[in-house]
């Protein structure tokens, strides 16, 4: 990136907004324009940010960013968006606050500059309406802390240009390449990664509830099994791998009547008959993606558990 390529406009610093400041100010050749409503701005600012400094600039302070003029403070919207390559805002999860707000940028900014949103849940498609160019608004959706947690949810609608897109994973590998941008190819309620948290959050509600296990088992099950196994691995290499030579498919085959057992109870999905759509796309895709497991691939898998579990026992 050449010499003040990117001026980065943030819109709304609560703590998101903030840790993705932290995330931007990686790349050095940037310019980080802040804006809040809130009247008390660059108190909060300098109370706040350093804290999420330390992991990307560290020794750096954030009043010689601000005097260095790497980040600027604004009052107004105006003034923040009218020299922007890039605008992404962190403001309320509402979707009338956002189609606002988005038709008011795009009447203030300049014509290049990239619409990124930072929401939870609200499609790309929804934000948009008031816009008189749909094409240039997609979602960034990271995890919080954004400056550490390295999946960005990329998620255009279906009227996103291509260009916008290529454009937000290039920004980010680049930025930092321990982030990573995943496009989203639909848009999908709570996008994907939510989706996958919020289903094991409504089966952990529902087995404290039925007094099946306590909240404190319950994290302890998590934390001593599933969590360190997909943190290295994720949900289908994991399954791959537990089914031998014979992979996904495997697997399926060796606990399809414990599985379905799980399933019926859910009342989603089914291993046989006409339900059964998916196996077979399911299967191929894993079986293209990471094909049978080695037992090389194994110890070294077992190593990276070990690893996990060091860390996790030296933590208090």
């Amino acid at each position: 990136m050449s010499a003040n390529q990117n001026q980065v406009t943030l819109i709304g610093l609560g703590t998101i907004g903030i840790s993705m400041a932290a995330l931007h100010l990686r790349d050095p050749n940037s310019t980080i324009h802040l804006f809040d409503v809130r009247s008390d701005i660059e108190q909060h600012i300098l109370a706040h940010l350093p804290a999420f400094l330390e992991s990307v600039c560290p020794g750096t302070s954030v009043e010689s960013l601000i005097s260095s003029g790497r980040i600027k403070i604004h009052t107004t919207i105006e003034t923040a968006c009218s020299e922007a390559t890039i605008i992404q805002e962190q403001g309320p999860e509402n979707v009338s606050f956002k189609k606002s707000l988005w038709a008011q940028v795009e009447s203030i900014a300049p014509p290049y500059a990239h619409f990124w949103s930072s929401t939870s849940g609200i499609p790309t498609s929804e934000q948009t309406a008031d816009m008189q160019d749909k094409s240039r608004l997609l979602v960034v959706h990271p995890f919080n802390p954004p400056h550490i947690m390295p999946l960005l949810e990329i998620v255009p609608s279906p009227n996103t240009n291509q260009d916008e897109v290529d454009f937000a994973c290039t920004y980010f590998r680049q930025v930092s390449p321990r982030h990573c941008p995943v496009v989203i190819k639909k848009e999908i309620c709570g996008f994907v990664g939510n989706r996958l948290a919020f289903a094991v959050l409504r089966e952990a509600c529902y087995l404290v509830e039925q007094k099946v296990v306590s909240v404190k088992d319950l994290d302890q099950i998590m934390m001593s099994s599933l969590g360190p196994r997909w943190a290295l691995n994720g949900v289908f290499e994991s399954y791959n791998s537990g089914g031998g030579v014979d992979g996904f498919r495997g697997f399926l085959n060796k606990l399809e009547a414990t599985v379905q057992g799980v399933w019926n109870d859910l009342g989603v999905m089914s291993m046989t008959g006409d339900d059964s759509h998916w196996k077979e796309y399911v299967i191929s895709q894993t079986e293209q993606t990471y094909g049978p497991s080695s037992l090389g691939q194994t110890r070294e898998k077992e190593e990276k558990l070990r690893e996990v579990q060091r860390i996790q026992t030296s933590n208090p």
